[in-house]
């Protein structure tokens, strides 16, 4: 005869383990911390600010 399962801790045990791959598929996709992306928020504002100042107004002749 073979080894009985119980059902429920299978099904516990599947939920775990696929909340763990999703948990570490998260990771991957936004595992930055809140100052490095403080940091690349600053660098972008910072690039657009320059773009800006570099912009050649024709005065609005078209």
């Amino acid at each position: 005869m073979g080894e009985l399962v119980n059902l429920k801790r299978f099904k516990k045990r599947n939920a775990r383990e696929q909340s763990t791959r999703e948990a570490e598929t998260n990771r991957a996709r936004f595992g930055r911390s809140k100052s490095e992306r403080a940091a690349d928020e600053r660098h972008a504002q910072r690039t657009n600010e320059l773009l800006d100042q570099h912009r050649i107004d024709d005065g609005g002749a078209s």
